[in-house]
């Protein structure tokens, strides 16, 4: 009896979890924090159908990738997380918070929530993917060529931003950045091989001379780049 009691007990604190957070209005308003960070917790695939303006995405269901696109957000400024119904974001929120998040919350009701609260979602459009024959033609558009296979969305590719920057800046006029949206550009990306983003390719007369999965310091970079 006292086990049935146990489970019960835990079974119900975990669906009064799943329904904790705060509404679409307050949720908005955080948004609007100097510093907020904007997670989806969905699907690639549910994300490209409608999200909230500057997000990040981070596919709770997947908890390798989850746990590596995370470790690039901030544990101390304030993190707004999101899902279709709110229970897989009060989930990952609960995760988040027992690995060093100071600050989450979570959109109760979800994105349903949001909607029938009259608010809008980020629209998407239907962007041709890239030709494997433009990719060709790209990677011969200079003797050196880095390419980055990334995202708007993805945490570690924001990260890197910077650090490309810099990049040309420093070296001007000795390669060509070339871009593959990785959540568009899905037929390059399964021809290529790359199967998580960032990955940075460089090629030198049109032949690939080395490839970096995830984050690379400007060091690196510059080291492959003038070889």
């Amino acid at each position: 009896m006292k086990k049935i009691v146990s489970i019960l007990f835990v079974f119900l604190s975990l669906a009064g979890y799943a329904q904790d957070g705060v509404t679409a209005a307050a949720f908005e308003k955080r948004m609007q924090l100097p510093h907020s960070q904007l997670l989806d917790v969905r699907t690639a695939s549910e994300f490209r159908t409608g999200h909230l303006k500057n997000s990040l995405q981070a596919d709770w269901l997947n908890k390798e990738q989850f746990a590596e696109r995370v470790k690039y957000l901030d544990k101390n400024q304030p993190l707004l997380v999101y899902c279709a119904a709110g229970i897989r974001s009060a989930q990952a929120a609960k995760w988040l918070v027992e690995n060093g998040f100071t600050d989450v919350q979570n959109l109760k009701g979800g994105l349903t929530a949001w909607k029938l609260d009259g608010k809008t979602v980020e629209s998407v459009e239907n962007t041709a993917q890239l030709s494997l024959e433009k990719y060709r033609e790209q990677t011969t558009s200079a003797a050196w060529v880095l390419v980055n296979f990334g995202a708007e969305w993805c945490p570690p590719c924001k990260k890197m931003e910077p650090v490309l920057a810099q990049l040309q800046a420093d070296l001007p006029g000795v390669f060509a950045l070339q871009k593959v949206d990785g959540g568009n550009d899905i037929e390059v990306m399964k021809a290529l091989k790359v199967e998580a983003i960032p990955t940075f390719v460089i090629y030198r007369k049109g032949k690939e001379v080395w490839r970096r999965q995830g984050m690379v310091d400007l060091t690196e970079l510059k080291k492959q780049l003038t070889k």
